[in-house]
Formats: structure tokens, C-alpha cells, sequence
């Protein structure tokens, strides 16, 4: 018994999601129309789950007979993830109940949501990953689909679904692969025995069962068509939480497991990232320049940053994945806030919002056009913005590390990137409005950009102070 106390207090960034998940069904249980006190609810406890990620920083460890992470790199993935979820749902107030998606269980399965996430990243044996995965997957097909009567959100729903469901069997057989060969789930435990596994055929297929599974949910190339289709059907404020949550989660898993614990650097799994990081970058950039409309622009820009992180795990050195992680923090208040402006150009019946759309926004609206453009010249990777330092510590690593024509395929597609990012800043300055559309504003949503626009600025201004801090994760 006082063993599974110290266990339960030692991952109490998740102990802390699942106490909050009751907390808010018990609240639109008990209450009628009390989508205000769970919304209340839901961020103070999201507040409440990233101190307890502060305080539990210093425990490195494991708990649970080995099954789960705590402390350092667990607790700080917990941080960044209620951090998503807190401005994600900054953006959300008002905004949900515009395009008629009020519903409480909105916000229980946002934490839902999180608590697969923190599973996801934080599990070292292979069934508390998957169990997080598929908790995470679920809670994210019904947010896409939650405003019901969208036909558009239909579809997403029904592709992510679909299409999750292929991804989930390849990641459940990987797994039963991986345990035929090893008799173990156990990461750690795996790690033991990998100089002997790396020539067995059946773990090797396993790995590789296991990396499609990934791929699909970091949506990399070719595991990315779902993307742009859900990106686009689901709420703005859904599509914030996926794109920046959900992807940080993912890559956060990822990480453990193929990097920091198995220590596949120098194998050929490092030649699949590779290949994986080039068709990324590739088309996802060459793509986002059709692009007009700007959720499907910034869904194709995800799928290419997607490219640029795998870069950090292909390179593998402790230093790279300090800037994969980085870059992920950079990459999570860049797109919240990206998204955030495009949901305060939606209305109520979520119309598809185009670069026309944004004609004239910085003489409508001066703040939004001046933050707008903070988002997509980070996501350029415009000094001294995070963006540009979140590139450029994966470059120097790769260069040092003997990757040169990998950050050559880098660099030459962020040039790319470049045009369509400032389709949207030209837009906005250069082309007079040719509409009278509303820019439907928040108290919360406002200061949501805000927040995520000074995040970016600051971590540009003292990039090195938070990497050594990182560097004390593992």
C-alpha cells in the first residue's frame, strides 16, 4: 500500500489529469448549463497539473514496476502538454459555443485527451504506450467531429477514425512482434538486450510495425494524408490542440522510445528517419504553396516541421533532441497562436477561411496583423524569434554529426516555406479588404495570442538558458 501511495504521488501530473477528469463530470453531472463553472474548472486544474509537473522535475525515476516515467523528461512533456491544452482552450471560450459546440463534454474530453498524452509520453512499457495512444486517439476522433451537424467535421472525424484505426493495428502487432522476441514489453528491459535483437528479423519488423504507428501520428510522409482533411474540418480550436498537443505528444513518445531508451542511433532505424525527415520537408512545403486556404496551408506546414524534428532524432545525440524538444515548445505557441487568429475569423457556420480572408487585417485590426505576422515569421525561422533558433540548434547538430546534406534538404526547404508563410503577411498589408467580415474577439482568446507571442519572442531572446536546463531532463 505504501508503495503504490509513493508511485501514485510520484506521477502526479497524471494522478492530478484523471482527479480533474472526475472532478468536471461530476460538475455537468450534478449542474445543468454548467459549461462556464467547467470551463473554470478545467483551467485551474490544468494550472494545478503543470505546478505539479514543476514540482515533480527532480524525480527522475520510475514507477509501477518500470511501467511509467517520472520526474524530469515526463514531468516537463506534462508541463508543455496542459500548456497546450490551457491555450487551446484560451481560444475556445466564446468560440465553441459560436459555431454551436457548447457542450460540457467538451472539456472533459480535452483532459481525457491530456491524460493520453502524459501516458503516451511518459510510458516505458509498450501496453501503458499504447494504452495512451489510444486514449489520446479516441478523445481526438470526437473533438473533430463535435459540432455534429458540420458536415465537414463529419468527415474529418470519419477519415482520423479510419484511418487511426489502420495506424492503431500496425503499432498493436509491432508490439506483439516486439514481445514474441523479447518475452517483455518492458522498453527498459528491451534495452538490455538490443545488441542481441538488432540482427533478430522478427524484433526488427516489429520496430519497424512500431515506427508506422509513429509516423501516422506525427504525420509525416507518407503517413499524412489524414492530415490536411482533419486539420481543416475540425473546430479552429480542436485543430490548435491537435496540431500542437497531440503532435508534441507523439514525437515526445517517439523520442523515448526509439532514442533515449533503445538507442537505435547509428542503426539503419536512423536511415528510415532520415528518409522520413526528407519526404516530409519535401512535400509538405512544395504542397502548402497550392494552398489556399489557410488551415489546409498550416496543416501541410505542419507535415513539414514534422521533416525538421526528424532530423533531430536521426542525428540521435543528446544535444539534438534538447533542440527537437525546444523546438517543439517553439512550434506549440507559434501554431496556437497561428490558429487562434484564424478562429477569430470564422463564423458560426465555420466557413473555410482563404488568404482572402485575411486582405486588409492589418489596417482592420493593427494587434491581430502585428501578431499574425510574429507567428509566420517564426514559422519561417526569422531571428530572433524561437522559430529560427529551434532550426538552427537541429542544423548545427546535424552539421557536426555528419549529416550535412540532411540540413542541406533542410535549409533549402524552409526557403521554400518562406513564399507561402508571407502570402499571409502580404495579405495582410499589401491587399485592401474586400469584405466587411466580422473578427469575432475574446478576452481569453486575446490574451492567449499574447501569452504565445511573448513565449515566442522570449525563447528567442534566451534560447540557451533554456537548453541547458533541458539538457538536465534525462
Amino acid at each position: 500500500m505504501e508503495q503504490l501511495l509513493h508511485d501514485t504521488l510520484q506521477i502526479a501530473p497524471l494522478t492530478a489529469t484523471f482527479v480533474l477528469a472526475l472532478v468536471v463530470v461530476l460538475i455537468n453531472t450534478i449542474w445543468k448549463n454548467a459549461e462556464r463553472a467547467e470551463y473554470a474548472a478545467t483551467m485551474i486544474g490544468l494550472i494545478v497539473v503543470a505546478i505539479l509537473g514543476i514540482v515533480t522535475l527532480p524525480n527522475k525515476g520510475y514507477a509501477f514496476g518500470g511501467m511509467i516515467m517520472t520526474g524530469g523528461f515526463a514531468s516537463f512533456m506534462a508541463i508543455l502538454f496542459s500548456g497546450a491544452a490551457f491555450l487551446s482552450l484560451g481560444i475556445a471560450d466564446r468560440y465553441i459555443h459560436r459555431i454551436g459546440a457548447g457542450f460540457g463534454e467538451f472539456y472533459m474530453i480535452i483532459i481525457f485527451a491530456l491524460m493520453g498524452m502524459i501516458a503516451f509520453a511518459s510510458g516505458t512499457d509498450l501496453i501503458v504506450t499504447f494504452v495512451g495512444l489510444e486514449l489520446l486517439s479516441i478523445s481526438l476522433y470526437i473533438l473533430a467531429g463535435i459540432t455534429r451537424r458540420n458536415l465537414r467535421a463529419n468527415e474529418a472525424s470519419l477519415k482520423y477514425f479510419l484511418l487511426g484505426a489502420f495506424a492503431t493495428g500496425f503499432f498493436l502487432y509491432g508490439i506483439a512482434l516486439i514481445y514474441g522476441s523479447t518475452g517483455t514489453t518492458n522498453i527498459i528491459e528491451i534495452t538490455r538486450l538490443l545488441p542481441e535483437l538488432l540482427s533478430d528479423t522478427l524484433f526488427m519488423v516489429g520496430v519497424g510495425l512500431l515506427l508506422v504507428g509513429f509516423a501516422f501520428k506525427i504525420g509525416a510522409v507518407p503517413f499524412h494524408m489524414w492530415i490536411p482533411d482533419v486539420y481543416e474540418g475540425a473546430p479552429t480550436a480542436v485543430t490548435a490542440f491537435m496540431s500542437t498537443g497531440a503532435k508534441a505528444s507523439a514525437f515526445g513518445a517517439l523520442l523515448l522510445v526509439f532514442t533515449a531508451t533503445f538507442e537505435f542511433t547509428g542503426t539503419p532505424v536512423n536511415d528510415v528517419f532520415a528518409v522520413l525527415a526528407i519526404a516530409s520537408m519535401v512535400i509538405g512545403n512544395v504542397v502548402a504553396i497550392a494552398q489556399n486556404n489557410v488551415k489546409r496551408l498550416l496543416a501541410y506546414s505542419s507535415i513539414a516541421h514534422a521533416g525538421y524534428m526528424l532530423i533531430g532524432l536521426t542525428v540521435g545525440t543528446p544535444m539534438s533532441l534538447n533542440a527537437v524538444v525546444f523546438y517543439l515548445i517553439s512550434y506549440t505557441l507559434t501554431n496556437i497562436g497561428a490558429f487562434g487568429i484564424v478562429s477569430f475569423l470564422e463564423d458560426e457556420k465555420q466557413t473555410p477561411i482563404t488568404i482572402r480572408d485575411f486582405y486588409g487585417l492589418g489596417t482592420r485590426k493593427p494587434f491581430l496583423g502585428i501578431l499574425m505576422s510574429i507567428f509566420m515569421f517564426s514559422l519561417i525561422g526569422i531571428p530572433p524569434l524561437s522559430g529560427f533558433f529551434g532550426k538552427y540548434y537541429i542544423f548545427v547538430q546535424a552539421i557536426e554529426n555528419g549529416y550535412t546534406w540532411l540540413t542541406i534538404v533542410g535549409v533549402l526547404t524552409s526557403v521554400v516555406s518562406v513564399y507561402y508563410y508571407l502570402r499571409v503577411v502580404t495579405a495582410m498589408y499589401f491587399n485592401d479588404s474586400t469584405s466587411d467580415q466580422q473578427v469575432f474577439t475574446t478576452p481569453a482568446g486575446t490574451a492567449t495570442l499574447l501569452l504565445s507571442a511573448l513565449g515566442i519572442i522570449l525563447l528567442g531572446i534566451g534560447p540557451q538558458v533554456v537548453l541547458q536546463w533541458m539538457s538536465q531532463l534525462f
